[in-house]
């Protein structure tokens, strides 16, 4: 490879990815840098072999190219209202047209035509019944790629960016980023390497936030300090949703605990999907897939937390992890009960998960007690929240509906950036879910264009 580029992108994941897709056509010196390794050679040796998690480094589920998004359910969320901060930094305006723009680049590298949430009627019908049972739904047209679609399109994207020329270097660690008399010039990998670069665009993804913050204090960086997303991941029969899946695909609830009034939302739905484990850097969390070409009987979704922490407190990914810890401590790994057996009080066991009639699609999770994990009023609103999603759905609260935990977002603090998500340090940009500006698919994609814009501005081009 050559030592000097234009742009040095850190990260194979959506951000990433589109950032260079936004620049190829305007300068030929790019350099991609992922940790993991090619879609083809990503696979999870323990889903295989449906063993508990053999702790990859890195973990090939959230690692490589396309980032954790390449094993997504593949969910274009075509709303201004969801998935990350990026209404912060640009206008509602604007963001609505970068939606459709980065859409239509999905379109054409072979996203699907059909999209969920058209149907006004069925929508109002369903916000009716929200409103009742005290939920805000926030109603969202959907792309849904599928996790199989998903790779499909980030290979066709890859082919393309290295037919332009740019060159990934797929293996690669970025350890450090180089600054030199307070500008960005290039970073260094983990076997030594320097390459430099005229601007560098950090995009980690959620495994590699706890990287990017030790960078930003090491640098300097201000950030601030976003709030940590704690819960289980729901698994139900995929009829029971239906009423809901068939008209919007995935729901946006949320609803405020009565008890403390935190904040606790549905997210990554997954009809007829199945539910997996992530290795986030040693901590076995858990998530969940539909996929484009086989369907289960099962629908899957996360029921998050939202703790917003005030000074001193500055380490929400540290909380985060710890509480991850814990399920692991206890379960070697993700721990699964059936709902009835925690509203008793009591831990499921083998014997308790086979009497219901739900079938676990993560085989590998061990029956236990979230309650021994899972803090109090953590625990009291993800309750009180499936009471309230039963208003809608008929059975979510059920004592056989499974819930497996824990489900953490692990969101960097976000570094202070600028308009086009340029940090206090010229020419080192930051997007993505790792750097803490996007929660989702659609977003990071589009913080990816907003910086690749930019640079090409700067480039003359």
């Amino acid at each position: 490879m050559k030592q000097e580029y234009d742009v040095i992108i850190v990260g194979g994941g959506p951000a990433g990815i589109f950032a260079a897709l936004e620049l190829v056509k305007r300068t030929g010196k790019i350099l991609m840098i992922e940790k993991g390794k090619n879609l083809a050679e990503r696979f999870c040796p323990s889903k295989d072999k449906h063993i508990p998690c053999i702790t990859c480094k890195p973990c090939s589920i959230v690692c490589g190219w396309g980032g954790a998004g390449a094993f997504s359910d593949g969910k274009l969320t075509l709303s201004a209202e969801v998935g990350g901060f990026l209404d912060e930094y640009l206008s509602k305006d604007r963001l609505h047209k970068m939606i459709r723009y980065v859409d239509d680049i999905y379109l054409r590298f072979g996203a699907p035509e059909k999209v969920y949430g058209d149907d006004e009627e069925k929508i109002t019908e369903i916000e009716k019944r929200a409103i009742l049972a005290n939920l805000r739904m926030i109603p969202s047209r959907i792309r849904h790629l599928g996790s199989g679609r998903t790779l499909e399109i980030l290979q066709a994207m890859k082919e393309y960016l290295e037919g332009e020329g740019v060159e990934v270097a797929l293996g690669t660690t970025c350890e450090e980023l180089l600054v030199e008399a307070g500008e960005a010039v290039g970073v260094r990998t983990g076997r030594g390497e320097i390459y430099r670069g005229r601007y560098i665009i950090v995009g980690p993804g959620r495994e590699g936030s706890e990287w990017l913050v030790a960078e930003g204090k090491r640098l300097g960086l201000n950030t601030k300090v976003n709030p940590v997303d704690i819960g289980v991941r729901v698994e139900l029969p995929a009829e029971v949703l239906e009423p809901v899946t068939d008209v919007v695909y995935e729901s946006k609830f949320i609803y405020y605990s009565r008890s403390f009034e935190d904040r606790v939302r549905t997210f990554c739905m997954c009809p007829y999907g199945e539910v997996v484990t992530e290795n986030n850097d040693g901590l076995i969390t858990v998530n969940g897939h539909s996929h484009a070409h086989k369907k289960t009987r099962n629908t899957n979704f996360a029921l998050l937390v939202s703790k917003n922490f005030t000074e001193p407190f500055k380490e929400p990914i540290t909380y985060g992890r710890y509480i991850a810890g814990l399920a692991n401590l206890l379960g070697g790994g993700v721990l699964v009960q059936r709902l009835g057996d925690l509203q008793a009080g009591r831990r499921s066991n083998p014997e308790r998960i086979k009497k219901g009639l739900v079938v676990p699609t993560l085989e590998e999770a061990t029956p236990g007690d979230l309650s021994l994990v899972l803090p109090y009023r953590h625990l009291l609103a993800i309750m009180e929240m499936l009471e309230a999603l039963d208003m809608i759905a008929p059975g979510v609260n059920s004592r056989n509906t499974l819930l497996y935990g824990v489900e953490v977002k692990f969101y960097s603090s976000r570094l202070n950036l600028s308009s086009n998500l340029e940090t206090e340090i010229p020419n080192l940009f930051a997007v993505g879910d790792g750097a803490g500006v996007t929660r989702g698919l659609m977003q990071a994609s589009i913080s990816g264009v907003i910086v690749g814009s930019e640079i090409a501005k700067r480039l003359g081009q």
